[in-house]
């Protein structure tokens, strides 16, 4: 269970982000080839500020969608890739990070021995599988790498004592991910429910089991994860975090689900000391208990079954790949299969993420970038605390809290000052890839393990370097900026100040904001899930974000489906918390000038197109359609377009009014921070 918050997302009058000298050419100021000049921005300012963009960057058969955001991914990844390339794995010392990152990257590029090898490597786990006795199967859920069922275990902070980790117990074990996919009755949840019994075929009859055998074992593992999808909670529901803090006893549980055995799967994972876990859906796991203890034996073995083959997939023949890639279609859209170079890259990237993190920085990031973002971050807290002294709804009480966290945040800007150690990970190249990530998942495993019962190492990083995104964590009340978003557009030393703060200073008071959004307003500035509101001030807000969920709610994404306002609701808060802080940073940095006009366009309208422009994207059906389901964030269009037309400064920059469809009246719109 994961709590932190991913996006994508004094006086300031030295907050300038430019670097003045004496012959500095012109900022660069909106690149009109992203606009669409056809379309106006009073009637829809998403088309009319990133049309162009969309029109000449049409989606290819490989994306289900394609933005900005995308752009830096790309940029990233081949960053990484040259990175890697440039590793000699034939003279790299063994054991060191460079023989690990060259020998993981080489196995999954190697398609000739994983076409030879085929299933070879899960044969003996698979035999595992087959003969454990019903009774010993928790040891098997404990300890087998790339097993996946019924439900999920992990150490995190403790959300009422954020100096402590402890452990959690969440549900789990759906092939699929969301139980939505299982329950509902649409069209569409029926394509993928017969796209899924497809694949679980395919790749059972692929591991060598008779066509029998495969029809069996996906006919039971659908039914038992239909049953488990049925009473897990939703992605709405699972966004109250106060109704998942539910403090057990180990040894209570055990009398409770007597089949489930958890403190022997402890034990089995080396643990004897965990006595009391932190339960998240109370009411899912007598569903657990009672199929452990009545479902046939094969019908788990076979749920078992086609778990461990479909986490292995990715990782086999390409038989394998393929048969995966053909329930992706189905799921968001995509036609083409990813270049091999970009699959087999992302594996050392995300296993050894840190260790390629201190290459990335070494070549992409220079200090002065850091050193740049701490002041941006300076001026952004400083407006963010203006806006917290105005709001006309809370109370000075809160007020003064909400000052206490703002004050206490921690920042984190680029890459972490100390790196991970991945000495006691062994990779191996004469065992099979499968073995090496199986390794992998066993190290990463016992890495969250031994956190238990410690304190909370509070310089942790949450992301690589390398990852184009930021975040806010509530126990740790920190902010967080990887070195590869701080690049263009989000961040582009050459754009004029407008349009970076509209940018790079959106994206930071995105996720400062987090730390007051429906979620984030929950903990303390230590990080504590503690009620630090009154009463009157909890109602105020809550009405406000309900009216901002209703706004949501009416946004329709196709004919038979709206937008979610409910599991967006943080997002949409950050975001337009993030437009209105960095708006007023932008401001005071100005001091006592209004601005300029740089190519016909005034300040205010350079920052609101250069937010627009770090949304622009296309996107297929069928991937708006999943990211609804399951995506906390907006679509694009709508963290546009939804939310500037809550704020009367965007108004006023294109001259909005009444009878314009980018106009709302006044009475109908939220402002919250």
């Amino acid at each position: 269970m994961t709590f932190k918050q991913l996006s994508i997302l004094g006086a300031v009058a030295a907050g300038s982000l430019m670097v003045s000298c004496n012959n500095q050419k012109a900022p660069k100021g909106i690149d009109r080839a992203n606009l669409d000049t056809e379309v106006s921005p009073k009637e829809d300012f998403y088309q009319y500020a990133c049309g162009g963009w969309m029109a000449a960057n049409p989606l290819t058969d490989e994306y289900s969608r394609f933005g900005t955001f995308d752009v830096l991914g790309e940029n990233s990844r081949k960053q990484v890739r040259e990175l890697v390339e440039g590793i000699d794995g034939a003279t790299a010392e063994k054991g060191t990070n460079a023989q690990k990152i060259a020998d993981l990257y080489a196995m999954g590029m190697d398609s000739v021995r994983l076409n030879n090898e085929g299933a070879a490597a899960l044969a003996g786990d698979l035999k595992k599988i087959a003969e454990t006795p019903r009774e010993n199967l928790v040891e098997l859920m404990a300890t087998l790498p790339g097993l996946g069922v019924f439900y999920g275990t992990g150490v995190e902070a403790d959300l009422k004592n954020s100096n402590m980790n402890t452990m959690y117990w969440s549900q789990g074990g759906l092939g699929l991910g969301d139980r939505d996919y299982y329950t509902d009755d649409t069209d569409r949840a029926k394509a993928i429910r017969e796209a899924y019994n497809v694949y679980l075929n395919r790749i059972a009859t692929l591991a060598g089991f008779s066509e029998d055998e495969a029809k069996r074992i996906t006919d039971n593992t659908i039914a038992l994860e239909t049953l488990l999808a049925k009473n897990q909670w939703t992605n709405t529901q699972l966004r109250d975090m106060r109704r998942q803090y539910n403090p057990t006893a180990v040894a209570d549980l055990d009398k409770k689900y007597p089949t489930i055995q958890l403190g022997k799967y402890f034990n089995q994972q080396g643990l004897d000391n965990v006595d009391t876990v932190i339960v998240c859906q109370p009411d899912y796991y007598a569903v657990v208990e009672e199929a452990l203890k009545t479902q046939p034996e094969q019908a788990i073995r076979d749920y078992m079954t086609s778990s461990y083959i479909s986490s292995a997939a990715s990782y086999l023949s390409d038989d394998f790949v393929n048969a995966e890639f053909e329930l992706s279609k189905v799921l968001s859209g995509v036609k083409e299969q990813r270049p091999r170079w970009k699959r087999a890259i992302a594996v050392p990237n995300g296993i050894l993420g840190e260790a390629l993190g201190q290459l990335y920085v070494e070549k992409y990031f220079p200090e002065s970038s850091k050193e740049k973002m701490l002041n941006l971050v300076g001026n952004l807290q400083t407006a963010l605390g203006e806006h917290i002294d105005n709001l006309t709804w809370m109370s000075d009480t809160t007020k003064a809290k909400a000052r206490e966290k703002l004050a206490a945040f921690k920042v984190k800007i680029g890459y972490p000052d100390k790196w991970r150690d991945y000495s006691k990970l062994d990779i191996n190249p004469e065992e099979s890839y499968w073995q090496n990530i199986q390794r992998a998942i066993m190290f990463n495993n016992e890495y969250n393990l031994n956190d238990y019962g410690k304190p909370v190492d509070r310089e942790r990083w949450l992301m690589t370097p390398q990852t184009v995104n930021a975040y806010y964590n509530p126990t740790t009340n920190e902010i967080c900026f990887p070195a590869a978003i701080l690049q263009p557009p989000f961040f582009d030393p050459e754009a004029d100040d407008a349009i970076n703060y509209g940018a790079i200073g959106v994206v930071i008071g995105h996720e400062m904001t987090h730390g007051f959004d429906d979620q984030g307003r929950e903990f303390d500035k230590d990080g504590n899930m503690i009620d630090w509101w009154t009463e009157s001030d909890a109602e105020a807000f809550s009405a406000l974000a309900d009216k901002l969920v209703a706004q949501f709610d009416a946004i329709q994404i196709d004919e038979n489906t709206h937008a979610n306002g409910r599991l967006t609701l943080g997002e949409n808060i950050a975001d337009q918390g993030g437009l209105r802080v960095s708006h007023t940073a932008y401001h005071n940095s100005l001091g006592d000038s209004e601005g300029e006009v740089i190519d016909g366009f005034t300040p205010d309208q350079r920052f609101y197109l250069g937010y627009a422009n770090v949304w622009a994207g296309n996107i297929r059906p069928e991937a708006a359609l999943q990211l609804t389901q399951i995506d906390p964030h907006s679509p694009g269009r709508w963290r546009v377009n939804a939310t500037l037309r809550n704020l009367q400064p965007f108004y006023d920059a294109f001259e909005i009014g009444e009878g314009d469809a980018m106009f709302m009246p006044e009475a109908e719109r939220v402002v919250i921070w």
